[in-house]
């Protein structure tokens, strides 16, 4: 891997392709290439989620869900290979059981924000909403492994609720929607 990635500018680019881990060149306006950008960008959200001070165990879960977004960046980078499996939806699954368990019900829409950290979560969950979308439009075209679409509908479920969760650790809450409200121009 260093061999390879010793030499950054490559220029195989300019011409407006780029190389998928199979050795294929496609199209960089490629529905594959736009959901390997938005799992992309996902990671690097996540990766400035992560800079905030959070606690140790949710640090922990989003090292563990950088990781498992590389994986999925490589799944994406090779047609007809599959790195998501059942076991990263059930873990996402507990996770979201956990985090969720001591959290007041919901009765009404909350809005993103509250703490910093909170905030930076809600950014995290529609950039994997968009990530998701982008792959459900690739595998409308194009084989895509079903545990990488569920993965990232799970993570976003995961990003709400540690939204929520994150606002309650550091006594903020949730911000709710107040439906019908106007406000007065100043």
């Amino acid at each position: 891997m260093a061999n390879r990635l010793s030499k950054i500018v490559t220029r195989t680019g300019d011409g407006g392709t780029t190389g998928l881990g199979d050795g294929s060149r496609v199209s960089k306006e490629s529905a594959r290439i736009a959901a390997i950008g938005d799992v992309d960008e996902l990671n690097s959200a996540v990766g400035v989620l992560r800079a905030e001070t959070l606690p140790p165990d949710v640090d922990a879960l989003l090292a563990a869900v950088q990781h498992d977004l590389f994986d999925l960046g490589g799944e994406l980078s090779i047609p007809g290979y599959a790195a998501m499996t059942d076991a990263h939806v059930e873990r996402l699954e507990a996770w979201v059981e956990h985090y969720n368990a001591d959290l007041p019900p919901l009765k009404d829409f909350i809005l993103p924000g509250g703490s910093r950290a909170a905030a930076l979560t809600h950014v995290c969950r529609t950039v994997c909403r968009r990530a998701e979308r982008a792959v459900v439009h690739l595998a409308a075209g194009e084989p895509v492994g079903d545990s990488a679409r569920r993965y990232l509908n799970r993570l976003s479920d995961l990003c709400f609720v540690l939204a929520r969760a994150l606002n309650r650790a550091g006594g903020h809450p949730d911000v709710l929607w107040q439906k019908g409200r106007s406000v007065a121009a100043p």
